[in-house]
């Protein structure tokens, strides 16, 4: 089985997310989709305000709306921080029978080459890189990446979606109804 990783802090994780993991699930490239919600993004800032088990059932309410798309909690049993090449690493010892391929936005790709152990990354397990307002696709698609070119685009982001909650604004149809509803059961991101 051909398994899509497409993680990230999501924090929260809004429709963007959902609409690239259910599109992701069925454009056949892959056979499923595992969001892997990470603990800390060793390129960014520590800005993570919602707890881990927080964002987890976030992602899961998200996964269970879409076909062929799990959740998976191996960053947090994983040391902080993570990188990605020791994360696949670890899912190909443990599932070994699966093949593994990272999800990232054309946001990213202009980045990778700072990632830890990108070309091991590229070559042993590849990217399927999904389009991003603001960042154009190469023309000329790698070994190892796969592009989803003329998929939808969208220009959410979490942490708008963060502002917009700190702000008092309602946040429908950024999120999904479910995600919504978690967020104001415990009076996250206020």
């Amino acid at each position: 089985m051909t398994v899509g990783i497409y993680g990230g802090s999501f924090d929260p994780i809004h429709t963007g997310h959902a609409m690239v993991a259910n599109f992701v699930s069925q454009c056949n490239v892959v056979d499923e989709v595992w969001i892997m919600v990470s603990r800390r993004n060793p390129l960014k800032e520590h800005t993570t305000i919602a707890s881990d088990s927080d964002r987890l059932s976030m992602a899961r309410l998200v996964a269970f709306n879409c076909r062929n798309v799990k959740v998976t909690d191996i960053e947090m049993t994983m040391p902080s921080p993570s990188y990605t090449y020791d994360t696949l690493l670890e899912l190909k010892r443990r599932y070994p029978q699966d093949e593994f391929k990272i999800i990232i936005g054309s946001d990213s790709l202009q980045n990778f080459h700072n990632w830890r152990n990108y070309l091991k990354i590229q070559k042993e397990f590849g990217l399927i890189v999904y389009p991003r307002p603001g960042y154009g696709m190469p023309e000329i698609e790698p070994d190892g990446m796969i592009f989803l070119n003329g998929a939808p685009e969208f220009g959410v982001s979490s942490s708008l979606v963060r502002e917009y909650i700190s702000s008092g604004w309602d946040i429908n149809y950024f999120v999904p109804v479910a995600v919504s509803e978690y967020i104001k059961e415990n009076k996250l991101y206020k």
